[in-house]
């Protein structure tokens, strides 16, 4: 299985499987003398991890991160960094059932018509405990922007559980933190817990919408045509499990608007250009505006439930597919701090980049 790395000059190859010893990520690329340790990149993972809420997943994983390499008395040395994460609660033996048949929704019969073979326990390598190494390579990111460009602050939250949305007039940044679903609104939280309780009653999941917002990004980051800051960042966000869309800023609710509400107008401040309103979401021809950068992406609902699904089995023979386990109701939740993370590991591509070949020789307004 080739393609398991992604990024130009930040460069993150992630390896393991769900039901494996361990998974990991090897991280190349980034900068010497960054500040970083086991307990910092531990805060991350512990925003991830299965099992915190009765809205999530009931493995009981540490997620104990371990960093075999690429750092010396605390600060990166600017080689490889190997990252490790044991599993320790895995139970493959919820899997034994469905080992000669093929899930609904699930990775398993595109794996098996690829590859001729598929780990079937948890999904394997197409498992989204694969995100947990993501989410650790997330923070050497942040820890790297933070000296690249120390005014940036990434954040994530849910905008939308199923048929439930939040109000954006209730929005308040800091609630995000205040609440099992991650959620910038209070009353929504409330709503949401009754919400998803139910659904996972019934035996079944909803889907989710994701925002991911980066605040404090410089200008200039991004190239035009094939180097477009936006296209990684769609191309990262798709990359998670249950992803199956992407939006940057107005995204599709740009096709219902007219030019004179979409297009951004621009005024000049004491410190450069500013805005009236951020439609394009960070983002003009590629290249970020200063502006948030602002992205969303829509959750799948779980594919693992205990409602029958009919289904097919390696021989084609039909059957009735329930699938045991430990699952979340709705994987929007642990998703949140996913799309943190690869916000970061893009947004580093790009400083590096960006560094190297436009360096201090950037364009002046006024």
């Amino acid at each position: 299985m080739s393609i398991n790395t992604f990024g130009r000059l930040f460069r993150v190859t992630t390896w393991g499987e769900s039901h494996g010893p361990a998974l990991g990520a090897t991280v190349d690329g980034c900068p010497p003398n960054v500040p970083v340790d086991e307990a910092m990149l531990q805060h991350w993972l512990d925003r991830r991890r299965p099992g915190q809420t009765k809205h999530t997943t009931q493995r009981q994983e540490a997620d104990q991160v371990r960093i075999l390499s690429g750092v010396f008395d605390g600060k990166t040395t600017g080689t490889p960094i190997q990252l490790m994460i044991e599993n320790t609660d895995q139970r493959s033996k919820d899997y034994g059932d469905i080992a000669e048949t093929f899930r609904p929704g699930h990775a398993d019969i595109t794996y098996h018509l690829k590859y001729g073979n598929r780990d079937y326990r948890g999904g394997g390598r197409s498992s989204a405990r694969e995100t947990a190494a993501r989410v650790a390579a997330g923070g050497i990111a942040r820890e790297a922007i933070k000296a690249l460009a120390p005014g940036v602050e990434i954040k994530g939250y849910m905008v939308r559980m199923g048929e439930k949305e939040i109000d954006r007039a209730r929005f308040d940044w800091d609630e995000v933190e205040r609440n099992d679903f991650w959620v910038p609104d209070a009353k929504a939280a409330e709503e949401w817990d009754t919400y998803l309780s139910a659904i996972r009653k019934a035996q079944n999941s909803v889907g989710a919408t994701v925002e991911v917002v980066a605040r404090g990004a410089p200008a200039g980051l991004g190239a035009p045509v094939y180097g477009k800051i936006d296209t990684d960042l769609a191309a990262a966000m798709m990359s998670i499990n249950a992803v199956k869309g992407v939006e940057i800023g107005e995204g599709m609710a740009a096709a219902a608007l007219t030019g004179t509400d979409n297009a951004d107008e621009i005024f000049m401040g004491s410190n450069g250009p500013e805005y009236s309103s951020n439609h394009a979401g960070g983002i003009l021809g590629g290249i970020s505006t200063g502006q948030d950068l602002v992205v969303r992406f829509a959750v799948k609902p779980t594919s693992s439930i205990l409602t029958p699904r009919k289904s097919i089995k390696i021989d084609g023979s039909a059957t009735e597919v329930i699938t045991k386990g430990r699952h979340d109701p709705c994987v929007g939740i642990r998703a949140v701090p996913v799309g943190e993370a690869m916000m970061a590991c893009v947004l580093l591509d790009h400083l590096l980049l960006h560094r190297g070949q436009v360096g201090e020789n950037q364009g002046k307004i006024g």
